[in-house]
Parts: structure tokens; C-alpha cells; sequence
């Protein structure tokens, strides 16, 4: 329990204007304009001193396919933005890629740039090698020539800064601080009296995915309550496995799992609706050619699974997939997506309806799932008519490979994916087993925690028993793993430990109603709902408690006044 009492390095690369950036190191702007600007931001600082390198530039001002060569140096991060515009095309991807000598690429970012106004491409490489690359910024459907960029601008960090960064990130966004104003009848019952503070519910929940297993085993069903306080089934609401035989419907599986998780306190995120992949269909419904048929099987689905389950969900992967795959689209038109998510909307308007896609934030070679395309199928569906007032969510799934992961780029990923101003939670995370694991995937969950736009994370893991091959958090009999521990330790972490603060004297009296006045120290809580009790020892019936939420809602400093009529 908590008791209170009374020569950083950094490049800055610059096109065109001439002038470099004096930037603070631990700076980093996580927010992307989805507007263009017709200018971009002019920098401001010192010509050409230490730090500073000018990129040539063509004589008909299209930067050269090879911006420039930069020497990175193992273990270090390198976040990178730049200013782009198109000269001809109304509007294409540009993305940056890292080009080593050895001929291996690193796509590092990219962004939706437009003819006639500037947008913020963000992005960068975490340094597995040390060495020289080159930095390209290009379209594969685009000549150079065609692409204009400005304001190019580098910054490395080491771990250790990238990390404090991070904790300055969440001290921002994940708490508040909050001061306490107590007015007392007499001094007796403020002196000697405390505060004691207790967090019920934490606002950022990192959860779990669970699986029919569960409910086969009581320790596995003990080892999980006493950890989560969020989760997603596996495969039990899917379609194939609710509705194997065409209008035979069984929910036994899923209805048992909620009904496990609703006796526990765990919140449910249903997991899907539909699946945009044609592998994935019941085998009967792979069957159907007239879409008129699949039409009305498809119609029977949603609304039998969302209204089973309507008000009993904090969200619902309502399309899987759509990015990726176009199953649907291809069977019923091309609006298919966003006629079901209208549809969804309809049947429970209260709660995110999310877009799932993997290979966002954790492979940046796929450009099929990029966050770009992303955000576009996004737009897509609310743009859609009647759509304008959906709750949309962004579920990025996380299933990250035995690899250093690039935290530059999934920070501008996470970025991107955020500006629509959905909420964005991380769905399925793993990370296949090898040495470097545990270290790895605490990196990932940092990240994604210290981001504003993440407001949950489900992992795709479990014990042994429950058959997660990935990330198995407990042996056969239910002993952490190492993996294990990281999470037990991140949960304890991002839960608010029990706080005291003794009231050791008055502040000053209220002289014109007869009471006392105390300020306790403003003291930093992490966001989430709280019990707070008032007792003094030395009085034996003297005891007060309420309920407190302490959200950003409030302003960064958030005051509470009770009064004690003892």
C-alpha cells in the first residue's frame, strides 16, 4: 500500500526550407490530421549546426528516389515523419522504406497523400543491425518525380528514452491528479483521521481470450477470474460453430462462457458477427450461388446472434476481416459491409462496432492491412448513408512473429488508426515462442498502453490446458511461465495500488459556518472507478465511504469536496 505524506543526441533532416528544428527529445506528436494542409508546418531554429543534414533536390523539385543514407546503430529507435504531396494523381499511398547494403528492405510507414495539399507521413525502424541504409520515400504506382516532400525529420532514440517517454505518455493519459477537500465539524474527528483509497475498476482493462476449454476445467476457470476483468471467445458465437447445419442453431458453448464471465464480473467483446472470409462459412453456406438465398441466411444471422446477446457486450467484431477479404462483397455487392454494420447498428446502437483486421500494427509488409487501408474501409462504412452516427471501433488482432518488433512504425500505425477518433483496442495479441519472448511482447503491451487512442487489449493466450500454443501463460499445472509473470506484472501495474492519505492537520477555518477545512496533497491516481472510505482509529463508529471515478473527462486536476458531520 501507498502512503503519502506531507548530451541527447537527435538528427533533424529538412527539405527545401533551409532551416532546421530544435527539437525536445522526448517530444513525439501521436496525433495524425486527417485534413491536408495547403502549406506544411514551417520549422523554426539554427541553420545548418550540429545535428542537421540538408536532402539534395531535383531541379524539377521531385525528390530523388534515394532520399538520403543515415547510419543507424543497433538497439535504437528512429521515428521519422515528413510532409507529402502528390504533383499529378488526385490522391495514392507514399511510403517510407529503409534499404540496407545487404539488399533487405523495411517498409517503415506510409500515408494517403493528395494532390494539391500537404499530409503527415509518419513511421520509422527499429535498428536490429548496425550499419548504413537508405531511406526511400515512394508509390509503387508512381514515378519520383511525381511525389514532393518537405520537412523531413529524424529522431533516435535509445531504450531507456524511448521508455521513459512512454511513462510520461501514460502519466498524460492514463491518470489524473486529484486533491481532496474535507470539511469537519470539530477538530477531534479530523485529527488522526484517513483517507484510504481502493480502485474497484481499472478504466484500461488488459484481458484475456478464452475457449470452450473453461468450461471443462475448474482450474483453468479459477486461474482466469483471478486475473481478467475482459475477454473474447475464441470461436464459440462464430457462425460455424452456432449454426453447423443449416437452421439448427446452437448456442450452448457461447451461452455457457457468458454466462461464466456475467457470474465473474468479466466483460464480453462478441466475437463475430460475420466473417468477410469464405474458408471461414459454415460448410453450407459455402454452398449457396444465388445470393438472394445468402442474402437471407446472412440477414437470419445477424440479427439472431446480436439480439441473443444485445446489451450483455462491450463490442462487436461485426465484419472480420473485410479488409482483407471481400467474401461478402463479392456474393452481395459491394456495400455489403457497410449494410451490415447500418444493420448491427440498428440492433444495439450502445456499444463499438469494430473492424478486426490482422497485419496492422504487427507486419508491416503486408500492405493489403495497412492502417491506411484501414482507416479507408472504415470511412467507407460510415460514410455510407445512414451510417454517420455509428459507434465504430478499430480492432487491430496483434499477432506479432518471433522477431524484434518495429515500435516506430506500430506507434505511427497506432496513430493512424486513431484519427478517425474511434476507439482502438488490440484484439488477439501473440507472439510465437522463442528466446527473446517475454522481452518482445513487453515492448508491444508498453507501447499499445502508452498510446492515447488503445483503450483495451485482449490476448490471444491462456494456460496449458486451454491449448494456446503461443502464448502459454501457465504450465499443465497452472505455475506461471515467464510470459506469465510479465503479464501478473502488468496487471499489477496498470491496476492503482491502495492509497492512504493521513489527515495530519487543518488547512484553515471556515469561520462564517464553524467547520474545519483540510487539502490533502494532490496525489496521482490511475483512471478508473474507486471506493474511498474516511475513518479516524481513535473513533470507534466514525466512518464514511462513497464512490469515485476519476476520468480525463474531469480536467487533469480533479477536486473533491466531501463534507464530515462528525
Amino acid at each position: 500500500m501507498k502512503r503519502f505524506n506531507n548530451g541527447y543526441f537527435h538528427l533533424v533532416f529538412f527539405l527545401l526550407l533551409g532551416s532546421g528544428l530544435c527539437m525536445d527529445p522526448f517530444s513525439y506528436d501521436q496525433s495524425v490530421k486527417s485534413e491536408c494542409l495547403m502549406e506544411p508546418p514551417q520549422t523554426t531554429g539554427n541553420t545548418g549546426g550540429e545535428g542537421f543534414k540538408e536532402f539534395k533536390i531535383n531541379e524539377s523539385g521531385g525528390i530523388r528516389n534515394v532520399v538520403e543514407r543515415v547510419d543507424l546503430q543497433e538497439g535504437n529507435i528512429y521515428s521519422i515523419s515528413a510532409w507529402v504531396k502528390l504533383r499529378n494523381e488526385s490522391q495514392s499511398k507514399v511510403g517510407m522504406t529503409f534499404r540496407g547494403e545487404n539488399g533487405r528492405n523495411v517498409f517503415g510507414g506510409e500515408v494517403m497523400a493528395r494532390k494539391g495539399c500537404w499530409s503527415l507521413l509518419k513511421g520509422g525502424i527499429t535498428a536490429d543491425f548496425s550499419g548504413p541504409i537508405d531511406i526511400f520515400f515512394k508509390d509503387d504506382d508512381l514515378s519520383a518525380s511525381e511525389i514532393l516532400v518537405e520537412n523531413v525529420r529524424m529522431q533516435r532514440f535509445n531504450k531507456t528514452q524511448w521508455r521513459l517517454q512512454q511513462d510520461q505518455i501514460i502519466e498524460k493519459i492514463r491518470k489524473n491528479k486529484v486533491r481532496f477537500q474535507m470539511s469537519f465539524q470539530n477538530k477531534s474527528a479530523l485529527k488522526g483521521s484517513v483517507i484510504s483509497i481502493e480502485q474497484i475498476k481499472p478504466s484500461f482493462l488488459l484481458g484475456c481470450a478464452m475457449n470452450y476449454r473453461i468450461l471443462e476445467s475448474d482450474s483453468y476457470k479459477e486461474w482466469f477470474v483471478s486475473r481478467f476483468r475482459l475477454t473474447s471467445f475464441t470461436n464459440e458465437m462464430k457462425w460455424y460453430a452456432t449454426e453447423a447445419v443449416r437452421g439448427q442453431e446452437n448456442y450452448k458453448l457461447a451461452d455457457s462462457m457468458m454466462q461464466l464471465a456475467e457470474e465473474n464480473g468479466i466483460l464480453v467483446k462478441g466475437h463475430t458477427v460475420l466473417w468477410d472470409y469464405k474458408y471461414w462459412q459454415p460448410n453450407w453456406v459455402k454452398m449457396i450461388t444465388d445470393p438472394e438465398d445468402l442474402k437471407n441466411v446472412t440477414l437470419n444471422r445477424i440479427n439472431s446472434v446480436m439480439k441473443r446477446y444485445k446489451g450483455r457486450l462491450v463490442g462487436w467484431d461485426v465484419m472480420n476481416e473485410n479488409v482483407h477479404f471481400n467474401y461478402f462483397e463479392n456474393m452481395l455487392g459491394g456495400n455489403a459491409s457497410a449494410i451490415v454494420y447500418s444493420l448491427a447498428s440498428k440492433l444495439d446502437p450502445d456499444i463499438p462496432l469494430f473492424l478486426n483486421e490482422f497485419n496492422t500494427v504487427e507486419y508491416a509488409k503486408d500492405r493489403v492491412g495497412s492502417p491506411v487501408n484501414v482507416v479507408k474501409k472504415m470511412q467507407e462504412i460510415v460514410s455510407f448513408p445512414g451510417n454517420n452516427n455509428i459507434k465504430g471501433g478499430i480492432g487491430a488482432q496483434g499477432h506479432f512473429g518471433p522477431i524484434q518488433p518495429n515500435l516506430a512504425y506500430m506507434r505511427s500505425a497506432l496513430d493512424t488508426l486513431g484519427s478517425l477518433g474511434f476507439p482502438v483496442w488490440l484484439t488477439e495479441v501473440d507472439m510465437a515462442k522463442f528466446p527473446d519472448q517475454v522481452k518482445y511482447m513487453e515492448d508491444i503491451l508498453r507501447e499499445a498502453y502508452s498510446h492515447p487512442a488503445v483503450k483495451a487489449i485482449i490476448l490471444y493466450g491462456g494456460p496449458e490446458v486451454s491449448g494456446f500454443n503461443k502464448l502459454t501463460l501457465a504450465d499443465k499445472d497452472f505455475n506461471n511461465t515467464d510470459i506469465g509473470d510479465l503479464i501478473d506484472k502488468l496487471l499489477r501495474e496498470w491496476k492503482q495500488e491502495p492509497v492512504e492519505i493521513p489527515i495530519q492537520h487543518h488547512e484553515h477555518n471556515d469561520e462564517e459556518k464553524g467547520r474545519i477545512i483540510w487539502f490533502s496533497p494532490e496525489i496521482s491516481l490511475l483512471h478508473g472507478h474507486y471506493r474511498v472510505t474516511v475513518t479516524n482509529p481513535s473513533m470507534k463508529n466514525f466512518s464514511t465511504s462513497f464512490s469515485l471515478e476519476v476520468t480525463k473527462e474531469t480536467g487533469h486536476l480533479q477536486e473533491v469536496q466531501l463534507v464530515i458531520d462528525a
